[in-house]
């Protein structure tokens, strides 16, 4: 390449900076997802432009954007509540989280070369030393990437597009499980599982050792959100 193309080159933005709005969309979904505001509390459009430093036109776009990744409803003549997260609903999204993710680590585990593992095993690592912060959302982003790797590497994009889709409610979904006793133990040693039998190209242990996590993750949701009879 010669110097001219070089510089051209350079010109390049190769990473985008986040837009004023994309960054208050993170700051507050990780909010509602770390269970800073309350199921069915009011969001008040002056208080979160005065707390995230914005103005009510950004906030308006966030909070549509949030209402549809289910993390926000919109009632009649009062707006924007923290969505309420029900079993019923909880119940399908680990149905179907069973269903894709068992899927897609036997056939990771199937097609997993050394390269793949090797970016299996940091995503452990990090889920390891989050795990021992005790930090939620760093658990959180640590598994998110290690499922990211496996769905990439299986080759079942249209599947992730759906886990994507339901990744807030996921997410709240596993900040509410870690903070019972021994889940942040527990849930990284049952992804531990799922490793090993990947490392090992075993696809019928790998399918297995997902159904247990997602259905060990579901009995402990179902205790916090089933009703009571």
């Amino acid at each position: 390449m010669d110097k001219n193309a070089e510089n051209l080159a350079a010109l390049r933005i190769e990473t985008p900076p986040a837009t004023l709005r994309e960054i208050a969309l993170d700051r507050l979904r990780r909010a509602l997802i770390s269970g800073l505001f309350e199921p069915g509390e009011r969001l008040v459009e002056r208080t979160l432009c005065d707390q995230l430093g914005v103005s009510r036109s950004v906030i308006r776009e966030v909070i549509r954007h949030l209402e549809a990744e289910g993390l926000v409803e919109m009632l009649p003549k009062q707006g924007p509540i923290v969505a309420r997260l029900g079993w019923n609903d909880a119940r399908q999204i680990y149905e179907i989280r069973a269903a894709l993710e068992s899927a897609a680590v036997a056939a990771c585990a199937r097609v997993a070369d050394a390269e793949v593992k090797s970016r299996l095993n940091l995503a452990l690592e990090e889920l390891d030393r989050t795990s021992r912060l005790e930090s939620p959302l760093g658990i959180l982003d640590a598994t998110t990437e290690f499922y990211r790797i496996i769905f990439a590497a299986s080759g079942h994009n249209i599947a992730w597009d759906i886990v994507t889709r339901l990744n807030s409610r996921i997410s709240r979904l596993r900040v509410m499980t870690l903070s019972t006793a021994n889940r942040t133990v527990s849930g990284p040693a049952q992804i531990r599982g799922i490793f090993a039998a990947i490392e090992r190209n075993d696809p019928e242990a790998a399918a297995a050792a997902c159904q247990a996590h997602v259905k060990a993750a579901a009995e402990i949701a179902k205790t916090l959100l089933a009703p009571s009879r």
